[in-house]
């Protein structure tokens, strides 16, 4: 029997990991926020990259 995260598509289940591992760490949200605002930015630039070759 399968859960409905297996099910899940790919990105879901990323978000959710990632989730877990920051409520893992018991960190504030502001500094989560922050983290996740430079991993963002990283990835948009490695996806833009990506697209013009």
């Amino acid at each position: 029997m399968s859960t409905p995260l297996e099910q899940a598509p790919t990105h879901v289940k990323l978000a959710v990991d990632l989730i877990m591992l920051l409520e893992e760490h018991d960190l504030p949200a502001e500094e989560v926020m922050a983290a996740l605002e430079i991993v963002t930015a990283d990835f948009q630039n490695k996806l833009n990259n990506q697209q013009k070759t």
